[in-house]
């Protein structure tokens, strides 16, 4: 029997969630039930949560938009790709006896997709609804998966369908998760599972409304769903695990000599997820932040290095900035109008306009009688426009992208602006903003200039780091190999 305590404060509960890379396949879950396994060594509880396997999120919306643009036969060709991927790793992954138990849910699962592609075919429309119904089977395959490795292999995993406990609201594509009604779900349905000493794995990603109907949490949503169950059962830790050592000081691909970030604070973290660091979603910290559980970011191929611990409050730091992001694919619209001169209005018809189009906006700058605000570029921006033309003259300034430096109290050094500044003084800068928030400052460019900006900002700001908050001694030992 698991020692987990009945009351809220569960120090020895941790959350656990792997990405698709640490499921990607029989190898990869393997080294996932193994890491599990470290963690109830040491006397914790644990709950796991799983991404789809790599890549198969992306191939579901391959299927599901060929069936809407009626294209029934390729559908169904890409539906039977994914089935034998599937079996073929199930196979791998366990015995005779586990297979004959597994096998049958697999097909059971591709046979309901097929059907759906079918419907979505002969309608010729995929729909939000639709569309997340198509994307579930994902998360629902790889849990029942790799629930049955970690039986197999003496975990007691035990699959749980995450779509009976995660709650949203009817919105498609991006719910809203409804967290009293998951905090109740989660300690009826879940936490006796841990105190039974086994081993729950669900699927990332997914909800459903109170009536039943499959919803998703939007593109990285899995990490959202670790926070959610973390914070919901008072957790003693939430778990990131990735192919990464950690949150770094910048992309790795652009700066090889980017330094691991030791520990960062939940406002930082938070920061740098939206302004485009990828190890984690925006929306993980805030149930994180909630019940003050720290989170902690870790690499699955590399379990032994320490990761990033993301908590409350970071430590005090010499350097001014813990992270560089870049955020591409920014469109600018510069909205003009003259005669809103002197007109109190003026903002407040433009945000409606925003507003009426659930816009999100990523940076904002105003003068008397223009705004000039970014946006992501895949957003449909022909009816904003449109709407907008109806008060203003607007053009779009296209592939810009947002260059994000994040660490605490800037504000409160003097010249830091004028470093940065320099640094790209080569750069034509487009945007700036920073008086809006105390730990970043961010500022606009073309996406041309992106990997030349960031390596410079790196250099001048990283090239003597503080020890106790970065990894300069794994940048060391690298450079004498």
């Amino acid at each position: 029997m698991s020692a987990i305590t009945s009351s809220k404060g569960r120090k020895d509960l941790v959350v656990m969630k792997f990405g698709g890379t640490s499921v990607e396949d029989a190898a990869a879950i393997s080294r996932t039930a193994e890491i599990v396994r470290g963690r109830q060594q040491k006397g914790l509880g644990t709950i796991v949560v799983v991404s789809a396997m790599s890549k198969v999120t992306d191939t579901l919306l391959t299927a599901a938009a060929a069936a809407g643009a009626g294209d029934r036969e390729a559908a169904l060709a890409t539906s039977k790709g994914l089935r034998e991927r599937h079996i073929k790793t199930a196979s791998e992954l366990v015995d005779a006896a586990g297979m004959a138990a597994l096998r049958p849910f697999i097909e059971t699962e591709f046979d309901g997709l097929d059907d759906l592609l079918k419907g979505i075919s002969a309608v010729g429309e995929l729909t939000p609804r639709t569309s997340d119904l198509v994307q579930s089977f994902g998360e629902r395959l790889s849990s029942k998966m790799v629930a049955a490795a970690f039986a197999q292999r003496g975990l007691n995993g035990v699959h749980f369908d995450a779509r009976k406990a995660i709650v949203t609201d009817g919105q498609h594509g991006k719910a809203v998760p409804q967290e009293k009604q998951i905090e109740a779900k989660l300690t009826e349905h879940v936490l006796p599972l841990v105190k039974a000493g086994q081993t729950p794995v669900m699927g990332g990603f997914i909800g459903a409304t109170e009536a039943g109907v499959t919803t998703t949490l939007g593109r990285g949503g899995s990490d959202y769903t670790a926070a959610l169950v973390g914070g919901g059962l008072h957790a003693g830790a939430i778990e990131i695990w990735t192919d990464v050592n950690g949150v770094m000081t910048t992309d790795p691909r652009i700066v090889p000599e980017a330094l691991r970030v030791k520990n960062v604070s939940f406002e930082e973290a938070a920061e740098m997820a939206y302004f485009g660091a990828k190890v984690l979603h925006p929306a993980t910290i805030q149930p994180a932040v909630q019940k003050d559980i720290p989170v902690w970011v870790l690499n699955s191929r590399n379990p032994s290095n320490p990761g990033t611990q993301i908590t409350a409050h970071g430590p005090a730091c010499k350097s001014p900035f813990k992270c560089i992001a870049a955020k591409r694919k920014q469109t600018i619209i510069d909205i003009v109008s003259t005669r809103m001169l002197m007109s109190h209005g003026y903002l407040a018809a433009v945000f409606e306009v925003l507003d009426r189009h659930k816009v999100v906006i990523d940076m904002v700058s105003t003068s008397e009688v223009s705004i000039s605000l970014s946006v992501d570029s895949s957003q449909n921006l022909e009816p904003i426009v449109d709407d907008l033309k109806q008060i203003a003259t607007v053009t779009l300034d296209t592939k810009k992208a947002l260059i994000c430096l994040v660490g605490e109290d800037i504000r409160g050094r003097s010249g830091i602006a004028a470093q940065v500044f320099d640094a790209v003084k080569h750069v034509n800068v487009r945007m700036i903003s920073q008086g809006a928030s105390e730990i970043n400052m961010s500022f606009m460019i073309d996406e041309k200039n992106v990997e030349e900006a960031v390596r410079s900002l790196h250099k001048v700001f990283f090239s003597d780091a503080d020890p106790a908050v970065f990894d300069v001694e794994a940048v060391a030992a690298k450079a004498k190999d």
